[in-house]
């Protein structure tokens, strides 16, 4: 019986653990390389510094960061969205829909967060309840829900939103802090409460570790996964309230691509693709490191496919060197 106790595999949710200061570490390394990446910023141009171009460069991160709290969670437990990008393009183009028909801020709003609700279920549905792979069947969704918006606008565009739908992406709750900024922190804070300070939280971890001993101890596997993908269509529609308010107009290509800079930001804080790890402060870190990282490259005239080629390459070194350290770990001598 002792045999078997030791055997198991820890939850990495808690202080203390071997994992969490595994974690912890990886979150000093990387936020040393943010602190870094400032620097080169601040050397590299002389407008880097200024409060409002460093207020602007938070609009980089914060809405991809948004999804990116809710997908950790996802990750951590074993399934991936890869329809987020779509979500706020057809939830974006429900809102222009809705606009043109004169309905005010608040019932746009309530527009753009019920189609990313329903986006989820609708995933969720097909992960947890039919058991498909997320991975195709978001791959799926993801042609769907943008396809959708392809057909409603073709090449027109949405726009007359009202005045104060403007504040939600480019208003201000004080001086330099943006209202997306206030609200990245405070979702920052919510999900890290809701993964480390609660008992659904450790569901999630439990999950990720091991599904099948999750469902023998009583987990609801399925009921935890499908509220997963709801809070990935959530975060998705608020990203697309805020992007939509930003740019003042709805196109069915807003957001093209933003799947594979959300899934870089993830893996990129720590949480691990094979499930079970992560923190929340991994992917705040993270998100800082990428914005900081393309409002740089735009300060200097980088053209935007080298830092598509950037994030990629980001994205395949995450992966690939935690796999090849345990790889070579393994390979070393045995007591």
């Amino acid at each position: 019986m002792s045999d078997m106790v030791s055997s198991r595999r820890p939850i990495p949710d808690r202080l203390g653990t071997k994992a969490s200061r595994t974690l912890a570490s990886w979150e000093v390394l990387l936020f040393g390389v943010a602190i870094l990446i400032f620097i080169f910023n601040s050397l590299a141009s002389p407008y880097f510094l200024n409060a409002w171009n460093l207020s602007d460069a938070t609009f980089n991160f914060t809405e991809k960061a948004m999804i990116a709290f809710a997908m950790a969670l996802l990750v951590i437990a074993g399934e991936i969205d890869l329809s987020v990008a779509a979500i706020i393009a057809l939830a974006s183009t429900a809102m222009g829909a809705a606009a043109q028909m004169g309905i005010g801020t608040p019932g746009l709003v309530a527009v753009g967060l019920g189609v990313g609700l329903l986006c989820g279920a609708i995933n969720g549905l097909l992960v947890s309840g039919l058991k498909l792979p997320s991975i195709v069947v978001t791959i799926g969704t993801m042609s769907l829900f943008r396809g959708i918006s392809y057909i409603v606008l073709g090449d027109k565009a949405y726009g007359k939103y009202p005045e104060s739908f403007a504040y939600f992406g480019q208003g201000y709750v004080a001086w330099v802090f943006s209202f997306e900024f206030a609200l990245f922190v405070v979702l920052a804070v919510l999900f890290g409460i809701l993964l480390h300070a609660t008992n659904f939280g450790r569901q999630v971890y439990v999950i990720g570790n091991n599904e099948f001993a999750a469902r023998f101890s009583g987990i609801p596997v399925e009921r935890v996964k499908f509220i997963l993908f709801l809070l990935t269509g959530l975060m998705s529609g608020i990203a697309a309230v805020c992007l939509t308010s930003r740019l003042g107009s709805t196109r069915p290509s807003i957001a093209q691509g933003w799947e594979l800079e959300v899934v870089t930001m993830v893996v990129l804080g720590g949480i691990s693709i094979l499930g079970g790890a992560g923190t929340i402060a991994g992917v705040v870190i993270a998100a800082f490191v990428m914005g900081l990282v393309t409002f740089g490259l735009g300060l200097l005239n980088v053209p935007g496919i080298v830092m598509s080629i950037f994030v990629g390459l980001l994205l395949i070194i995450t992966i690939a060197v935690p796999i090849i350290g345990r790889r070579i770990k393994e390979m070393g001598p045995r007591a």
